[in-house]
């Protein structure tokens, strides 16, 4: 008998098992609702838990906030809004002469701006100075995941730069909320919408929120309440219903207090629009007629002055999942709500399992990032760097080794994209600060999400940081005048 040719065999076998691992590489990160636990095949060739390390995230300014660019021909390759590279390099001096004339030293955490010229913020501060001139409030969106959820952090974030610069309200709020009876800026409740998520319904065209919502019938309503646990929060002059899809949808709004009436044909249309209706607003419900065809986002409540913060919060977003926001439908939303500033916090729902490498995901978020300024080019972004978190080892919680090496994938991904990078890491405390966090009860026992008193203190320093910079900018602009 001749020998057999069992190679076509094998050769099937190897293209089958690779089909296989390619299959399962390309899952997404829950099937029908469920999460997928990941399998770090590598994991014994991976980084080692001593081998750990973070980069010192505050050095010196000439260290860490300039970048080393020594010549015009080098800075020429990288001129950004409108500056040449003379000025470019003389703004370098010239933030590391008000470097040093400030007190940096009454904040904690400084924020590292990784552009060159010093530039990261510029849109945003130049804004804030022209804040009285502007015929609409500067608008800040911060985009997170569950650490963010109700307005932790967010809510006192607010009150401190509306009581600054001015402003009321809450700014935007979906049409529903997984948090919405826990959330303390306002009281909020909804009937009878669908809610359809990036996370699991990529065929739709998502912007900011990462939600879309259509009724399910005539029935649908919306109802709200403004709140005094706060400033600026009571009493609102502006009230804008967002969607993204009409036909022929009528609103009605009744307020429950004085019974008055607003109605309206909202506008047909297949991108974001919103209606405005304007006068004094603290409550209110939504209803709608040949609601068919009609796919919302939320509404909004702000004053037409000041400062406005917006809490687009998704619970279990890595941040990865802002690769598939829609282009035209982010320039759709720039259109009838400019943002002067986009924070992204994010990490939470990354730092997890075994995996101790992260250059996947710096190389995912650099992408997302580089999208993001696609979708908003005018806007400028600033990176929050991951939370401590802790894991219970030894008979004691500590510090998780995933934390540090995420946040110092991070680092990377600010220094790459040159956007201003903030670490919350260090500005909780750095190593173990989740564990005094919560024997303060500034956190929960989950030893992951921070109470509303715990949020209070990062918003505070993420406060102190950011006017820190202002300041250091206005010193830059005086000196170039």
């Amino acid at each position: 008998m001749a020998d057999r040719n069992y190679f076509g065999r094998l050769l099937s076998i190897v293209l089958l098992t690779m089909l296989a691992c390619i299959g399962l590489y390309r899952l997404p990160d829950k099937i029908f609702g469920f999460a997928i636990k990941k399998v770090d095949l590598l994991s014994d060739i991976r980084v080692r838990l001593e081998e750990v390390s973070l980069e010192p995230s505050i050095n010196e300014p000439d260290e860490i906030f300039l970048l080393q660019v020594d010549t015009i021909q080098e800075a020429d390759s990288m001129l950004v809004r409108g500056l040449n590279a003379v000025q470019l390099l003389e703004r370098d001096s010239l933030y590391k002469t008000a470097y040093s004339d400030v007190a940096a030293d009454t904040v904690q955490v400084r924020i590292e701006d990784f552009s060159v010229g010093h530039t990261g913020l510029k849109h945003f501060f130049s804004t804030l100075n022209r804040i009285n001139s502007l015929d609409r409030p500067v608008r800040i969106a911060f985009m997170g995941d569950s650490f963010i959820e109700g307005d932790i952090i967010i809510a006192d974030f607010r009150a401190k730069m509306q009581k600054h610069f001015g402003g009321s309200g809450v700014g935007f709020v979906p049409i529903s909320s997984k948090v919405e009876q826990y959330r303390p800026t306002i009281n909020q409740t909804s009937k009878g919408w669908k809610a359809n998520s990036i996370q699991s319904e990529r065929r739709y065209r998502y912007v900011l929120s990462g939600l879309l919502f259509e009724p399910e019938d005539d029935e649908a309503t919306i109802t709200f309440k403004t709140v005094n646990t706060y400033p600026g929060l009571d009493k609102v002059s502006s009230l804008k219903f967002i969607y993204s899809q009409n036909v022929n949808s009528e609103l009605h709004l009744i307020s429950n207090q004085s019974r008055d009436t607003i109605s309206g044909e909202l506008p047909a249309t297949e991108t974001i629009t919103q209606y405005e209706m304007k006068g004094s607003f603290t409550d209110g419900t939504f209803f709608f007629r040949n609601a068919e065809g009609l796919r919302a986002l939320g509404i909004v409540l702000e004053n037409e002055t000041g400062v406005v913060v917006d809490n687009f919060s998704l619970r279990g977003n890595s941040g990865m999942e802002l690769e598939s926001l829609d282009l035209n439908s982010c320039m759709a939303l720039n259109e009838v709500r400019p943002y002067d500033l986009i924070i992204l916090q994010y990490g939470l729902n990354v730092a997890t399992g075994e995996i101790l490498e992260y250059g996947w995901y710096r190389d995912r978020m650099v992408e997302v990032i580089q999208h993001i300024r696609d979708c908003f080019p005018e806007t400028d972004i600033l990176l929050l760097g991951v939370s401590d978190r802790s894991h219970y080892e030894n008979g004691e919680y500590q510090t998780m080794p995933q934390v540090v090496s995420l946040l110092k994938a991070q680092y990377q991904v600010a220094k790459i994209t040159q956007v201003p990078f903030w670490s919350v890491y260090d500005a909780m405390g750095g190593e173990n600060s989740m564990v005094r966090y919560v024997n303060w009860r500034w956190a929960a026992k989950d030893y992951t999400h921070l109470s509303f008193r715990g949020g209070k203190e990062i918003a505070t320093r993420l406060y102190d940081a950011l006017l820190l910079e202002k300041e250091l900018y206005d010193r830059m602009e005086q000196t170039e005048e």
